[in-house]
């Protein structure tokens, strides 16, 4: 696994996550398009999904849960789906189902491009209302990413 990280600075406030994953691009599209594959590694580990549901297409809506391994409490995301180019390409819009700063929508673009058999995957978010609500998705897509290179490499 190879990992590197950019934060957009200034109005933009851009979350960039590079990953390089040992499978082939058909499979991780997969694992970000099919319920079950998603449900398997979508919200960090301290957060894991534990409902989710999803219309994969143009205008479809997305919805998950996320519960806290914790406190058992909570989260609810969702969003819609913008743009989806088999194997290649999504888009989707992000936002937290909370008032405020949290509840603000961002869109995710998720690039997969295959080289030498591995997939490189380059995520962006934005924008962003402040550092410290980037910093967090940061880290909590980050844990994401660790889910998925553990399922992939099962």
């Amino acid at each position: 696994m190879v990992s590197f990280a950019r934060i957009g600075s200034g109005a933009r406030r851009e979350l960039v996550i590079e990953r390089v994953f040992n499978a082939p691009r058909e499979i991780v599209f997969r694992a970000w398009a099919d319920r079950e594959h998603l449900a398997r590694w979508f919200g960090p580990r301290w957060h894991p999904a534990r409902d989710l549901a999803m219309d994969v297409r143009p205008g479809g809506r997305w919805r998950a849960c996320l519960r806290s391994a914790e406190t058992g409490n909570d989260l609810w995301v969702g969003g819609v789906y913008r743009e989806i180019t088999p194997p290649e390409r999504l888009v989707f819009t992000f936002a937290w189902e909370e008032e405020g700063e949290r509840g603000l929508e961002t869109v995710v673009s998720i690039t997969l491009t295959e080289r030498d058999g591995k997939t490189h995957m380059t995520m962006r978010q934005t924008p962003f209302q402040s550092d410290g609500e980037r910093h967090g998705h940061l880290d909590g897509w980050s844990s994401c990413f660790d889910r998925l290179d553990d399922l992939l490499a099962a």
